[in-house]
């Protein structure tokens, strides 16, 4: 059951709701990702539901790729009903950047694996052509 009261959940509670530890939102909190609600009265903290959309919002953006401050831009963006132009812009630089990313691990699989192919995988390792392409750069 997610609630403990009527509308909030426990602080295990909203990390297990995202599958998140609870040292993540205390790092959240302490960002400002994640607003840090009042402690009850007997100590702990309840967070309102609304949290839980939130955290889960923080942890899609982040399999996507988006740092943690193009998060709080996406956040602030959304929260004020910022315009979608600047929504979709942080998309396609995102996307920019995977490109770059993805073309980069391109070249180092083919880096790679042209040494590796060279490489007969037996004897000492003094005429190995991995070790040799590491040595000299």
């Amino acid at each position: 059951m997610l609630t403990t009261h009527r509308h909030h959940v426990t602080r295990s509670q909203l990390a297990k709701s995202a599958s998140v530890g609870i040292e993540t939102l205390r790092f959240y909190e302490k960002r400002g990702l994640l607003p840090e609600p009042p402690r009850g009265a007997n100590g702990y903290r309840y967070y309102p539901k609304s949290h839980v959309e939130r955290l889960q919002f923080i942890q899609r953006a982040k399999e996507l790729g988006f740092t943690l401050d193009e998060i709080t831009e996406l956040l602030s963006l959304h929260e004020n009903h910022g315009d979608r132009f600047d929504v979709k812009a942080l998309a396609q630089q995102k996307i920019a950047e995977l490109d770059r990313k993805l073309a980069d691990l391109s070249r180092m699989r083919s880096a790679l694996a042209s040494v590796t192919h060279k490489c007969k995988g037996h004897g000492d390792t003094a005429d190995c052509p991995i070790i040799a392409s590491l040595i000299q750069g």
